[in-house]
């Protein structure tokens, strides 16, 4: 196999099992988290004379097969990630500061720091949105996560106080995964189908602080459609600051 297909196919297995282990807590836990928790300690919104810079949507969709597995599909996820970007840059428009999508060579550069925010992210679902038995005493229940240093060169590269990191999987029941949906349905045993996680995070740039963050995780949503895209993209940046 050649390096570029087995990093394609890795890349699909560590999505596909990042968001398995996203589906465990969906039953079990109500969609999104408060107003309150989804702000950093003092953070009260973003300053009006600032600039934030949008990194491209970092979203993969996949086929759930009969028995489960999911299968990337590059097809849907290119539909996806240009309704979600059209989305995601009318909503920021309305913050009240200048924004700037980051350009295809920002997003090569800085390509480490969006791998580093969905591994984050992924904490701060499981440790602070979800929390319970897997919350972090440490954390007092407060949103208080950092990159430390990690982001600042994004925020010189682009003149940027602000970045706004946004990371979906999403998965679609196949054919076959709905009929034996039905047939387990009729022994009395449940079978789930689609699964919509996601996550969006605004980090100063400079200090590296999580300023605000929101998780969506549900069973609906088709993000291979306009509307619906935008619909999903609103759910997730429900709540997302304004200036001040």
């Amino acid at each position: 196999m050649h390096a570029k297909p087995l990093l394609q196919w890795f890349r699909g297995v560590v999505s596909g099992l990042m968001l398995c282990l996203a589906v465990t807590h969906i039953a079990a836990h109500a969609q999104g988290v408060t107003d309150t928790k989804n702000l950093a300690p003092g953070f009260e919104g973003l300053k009006r004379d600032s600039t934030l810079v949008v990194l491209p949507v970092d979203v993969e969709l996949f086929s759930m097969s009969a028995g489960g597995a999911l299968e990337p599909r590059a097809d849907w996820t290119d539909a996806a990630t240009k309704n979600m970007t059209v989305a995601l840059q009318g909503l920021v428009k309305k913050s009240g500061v200048a924004f700037l999508p980051a350009s295809e060579a920002v997003a090569d550069e800085f390509a480490e720091q969006a791998h580093l925010h969905a591994a984050v992210a992924q904490s701060i679902s499981l440790h602070h949105a979800i929390g319970g038995g897997w919350a972090l005493p440490t954390k007092e229940g407060k949103l208080d996560w950092s990159f430390d240093d990690a982001m600042r060169g994004l925020g010189q590269k682009t003149g940027a106080r602000y970045g706004l990191f946004v990371w979906v999987r999403d998965s679609y029941a196949s054919a076959e995964r709905k009929a034996a949906m039905v047939l387990m349905a009729i022994a009395g045993i449940g079978l789930t189908g689609g699964v919509q996680v996601g996550y969006a995070s605004l980090v100063d740039l400079e200090s590296g602080r999580v300023l605000w963050f929101n998780r969506l995780a549900r069973g609906a949503g088709d993000l291979r459609e306009a509307d619906s895209a935008t619909e999903t993209v609103g759910a997730l940046m429900s709540g997302f600051p304004v200036a001040k």
